[in-house]
């Protein structure tokens, strides 16, 4: 199964849009504090998919790209206790955003979008743990096919997600907007309240951040 023209000449202007040649910009550092209301207007017209309550005191917003390592282990290793310490309990609203570093990413993130908001976690963390067979495959749209049928995708579906036009021109606007606004570095970034924190963290490493954050005595918000 090959690439079919379309895809390809999405897919190949995404692998052109969405190169890294942007990083040559000036760079923030670990610990630089990036207003939150500019972070909670994400570019390119995409929905953030928000994991948590509205209102609680921290928001962790997490730029992550399918193809990188670091981002897998995170998802892999830590994403399920740092959900159950903060997110279910109130402390945390979580944002997992897309920074798509090449084709691969955007097609990723383009599945995701495709397949509507109560999915749209499920498809991200599949490919994070099937990174190793759809990452290394020398025929990648064939991998990637593979675990999109597992997630109820059909080659109808499956192409339409990977012709959208306007999610591909939303992933590439939070990219450009990622690195010229953000001075993202790489993935995975996270802001913590806009402190940025760079690279992959473990849970002790985002507790040492969040924790001061949350307030004496807190009690989790209702359910929504």
């Amino acid at each position: 199964m090959k690439f079919n023209r379309r895809e390809t000449i999405i897919l190949a202007a995404a692998a052109s849009a969405l190169s890294l040649s942007g990083l040559s910009i000036a760079q923030a550092a670990e610990g630089d504090v990036i207003d939150v209301s500019k972070l909670m207007e994400p570019a390119g017209g995409l929905i953030d998919h928000i994991e948590g309550h509205a209102e609680a005191p921290v928001t962790v917003i997490e730029y992550a790209s399918p193809t990188c390592p670091h981002c897998a282990s995170f998802h892999n290793s830590v994403y399920e206790p740092f959900k159950a310490d903060y997110i279910d309990t109130g402390k945390v609203r979580f944002i997992v955003r897309p920074f798509a570093r090449n084709a691969l990413d955007a097609a990723i993130f383009m599945l995701a979008e495709a397949a509507g908001p109560e999915h749209y976690h499920e498809v991200i963390s599949t490919y994070f743990r099937t990174q190793n067979d759809w990452g290394m495959s020398d025929k990648p749209r064939d991998a990637i096919f593979a675990v999109a049928q597992q997630l109820g995708f059909t080659e109808e579906t499956f192409n339409a997600a990977l012709t959208n036009q306007d999610t591909l021109n939303g992933i590439e606007a939070l990219k450009n907007q990622a690195l010229e606004e953000f001075k993202l570095t790489g993935t995975p970034t996270f802001y913590v309240n806009g402190k940025t924190l760079s690279g992959g963290k473990t849970l002790e490493q985002l507790a040492a951040e969040i924790d001061p954050l949350v307030p004496a005595g807190f009690v989790a918000p209702a359910a929504e």
